[in-house]
């Protein structure tokens, strides 16, 4: 399936809920939001037919993400019915990692391959400051358990000026120590996100050289994401930086995104898309969703343009994050 612009769209992020047990300052307020009634979530039942249609139309990469989508319950029995499906060559999930003791077995055993778990600091009062929680402890026993596991780990951070922009190199070490890949990922001035100061790919990497010693640049990764990757002398994992306002990537985006509601949306900037959910419950046929969702593709932007206009779009956690 190919946009208007000729991109190749394979991947889609799956939002399963819009419920999250952390308060993070850039993604939510600590008032929490509205959440949707339950009737207004896809059940697993549409979510799966979503992903057969998807699936048919060229996507074989999924990611689910929430909120934190290990509060919705049965997650482990969508992951089962997901990885069945043909054509789905990949399924990952991205979490904060407060519930994987818990889950992490059962997700491997389920057919998840790999989880990126959000850790913006190993400080506890920054954590709490961040995050609105105390879970370090358990963040850290699911990063853990997910490697114990066998799922490919991976920690994103958003370093944040002001606020955990001293932690860098502390980071960088824990995930050396843990043979863990880091990706610092840029600050999107999106719904809460726009009341803070991000810092540059540039900058970071220039503190962690004067640390640990000249980055090497790496290959992508294999072409499947917009990180860009970098290794360290005795380093035995990768630093990554996803850096859409400073170094953008649009020009080889290849993703959509469906919200918990049932929403195709095709920017994570703009609020376009189509509504899949009464299309779903009204009875329209496969062949009907498949065309709402190709004649939605083509439309999807160019690129975002976060630099030179702010919209109030959502906030993160209502998006998918």
């Amino acid at each position: 399936m190919t946009d208007g612009y000729g991109r190749n769209i394979d991947y889609v992020r799956i939002s399963l809920t819009d419920k999250c047990n952390l308060r993070c300052r850039y993604c939510m307020p600590e008032s929490g939001i509205k959440n949707l009634e339950h009737k207004d979530i896809l059940s697993f039942e549409e979510i799966q037919r979503l992903v057969r249609i998807l699936s048919q139309l060229g996507i074989n990469r999924i990611r689910l993400t929430g909120g934190e989508p290990l509060v919705r319950r049965g997650v482990t029995d969508l992951v089962k019915i997901l990885c069945r499906t043909e054509g789905i060559r990949e399924l990952v999930m991205t979490s904060n990692g407060c519930l994987l003791s818990e889950y992490a077995n059962e997700l491997a055993e389920a057919g998840l391959s790999g989880i990126n778990i959000s850790l913006d600091t190993l400080n506890r009062d920054t954590f709490i400051r961040i995050t609105g929680r105390d879970e370090l402890i358990n963040v850290l026993s699911g990063i853990d358990a997910a490697k114990k596991a066998g799922l490919k780990v991976k920690l994103n951070c958003v370093p944040i000026l002001g606020t955990n922009d001293g932690e860098m190199e502390e980071l960088t070490l824990y995930a050396r120590e843990k043979e863990l890949d880091l990706r610092f990922i840029e600050l999107m001035p999106l719904g809460c996100g726009a009341g803070f100061t991000g810092i540059s790919r540039d900058e970071i990497l220039l503190r962690l050289e004067r640390s640990y010693g000249k980055a090497k640049p790496l290959a992508g990764e294999d072409g499947k994401g917009p990180a860009l990757y970098y290794s360290f002398p005795g380093y035995k994992g990768r630093i990554g930086f996803i850096s859409p306002i400073t170094h953008g990537f649009c020009g080889s985006c290849n993703r959509i995104r469906l919200t918990a509601s049932g929403f195709l949306r095709l920017c994570l900037q703009y609020p376009y898309g189509a509504d899949l959910r009464t299309p779903l419950r009204q009875g329209d046929t496969d062949d009907e969703i498949r065309q709402i969702i190709e004649a939605e593709v083509k439309e999807k932007p160019a690129s975002h343009c976060f630099g030179e206009i702010r919209q109030d779009t959502g906030k993160m956690v209502q998006i998918g994050g």
